[in-house]
């Protein structure tokens, strides 16, 4: 399967529903979060930082509408958010896109349409949201920031760049050589390749305090490194 690096917070308190939008999501390469409450999306929204956030608008404790409102306005996110509701009043179109939404969609909907309005949205808002997602990790390219599961995880400039080449290139085997060129790309100095492998050690090192569950960067013997997605 190709994973697409990007993770989706879907909020409703209808398991069937829930359970059919990950699976649809799952399928199409992307990593799901389920919450079934507002308090819920808050919680994991602010813990694993996900890249797209599907809503229902009707929740047990508080609405949709609180969610998009407190993505957009609290938190000051631009991250895409689609609403997918049972409420057929186009005034709920109206007040959710007005909240800041860029999709809504009734139920029930067909599959293929959920998975072709995800993609049209994160194409359209790819110049909002670059941050990519696998296994806890956000890295976010513009702002030079790594988290997992909510902490920031401090990297030198070369660490950084290394982890984010890596991450676009998820399960890859990258060699020494090409890892050289993009980390070193001008450089007039002679930089040995045992430089890589002590920015992958120092990498693990970091990460090692949080992930616990296996490598993040596996060993190629004889080539170079690979980033474990999945």
């Amino acid at each position: 399967m190709n994973r697409r690096g990007k993770s989706i917070l879907i909020v409703d308190s209808d398991e069937q529903i829930r359970d059919t939008i990950r699976k649809q999501l799952e399928d199409a390469g992307f990593d799901v979060l389920e919450a079934t409450s507002y308090k819920t999306a808050k919680d994991y929204f602010l813990t694993f930082d996900p890249c797209f956030c599907i809503s229902e608008l009707l929740l047990p404790d508080r609405s949709g509408y609180d969610l998009c409102k407190w993505i957009r306005k609290e938190q000051k996110s631009e991250i895409p958010l689609m609403v997918v509701s049972g409420l057929t009043d186009e005034m709920a179109t109206v007040k959710a896109l007005r909240l800041g939404a860029d999709d809504f969609m009734r139920k029930p909907f067909r599959h293929e349409e959920l998975i072709a309005r995800v993609e049209t949205v994160l194409r359209r808002t790819a110049h909002r949201c670059s941050k990519i997602s696998y296994r806890g990790i956000v890295l976010k390219p513009l702002k030079g920031e790594v988290r997992y599961q909510g902490h920031e995880i401090s990297l030198t400039l070369h660490e950084f760049r290394l982890l984010y080449f890596l991450m676009r290139h998820p399960n890859q085997t990258l060699t020494r050589h090409q890892i050289l060129d993009e980390l070193y790309p001008t450089d007039d100095k002679i930089v040995s390749e045992r430089t890589i492998d002590v920015h992958i050690l120092k990498l693990r090192e970091k990460f090692k305090v949080h992930i616990t569950d296996g490598e993040i960067i596996e060993s190629v013997r004889g080539i170079g490194y690979r980033f474990i997605a999945f």
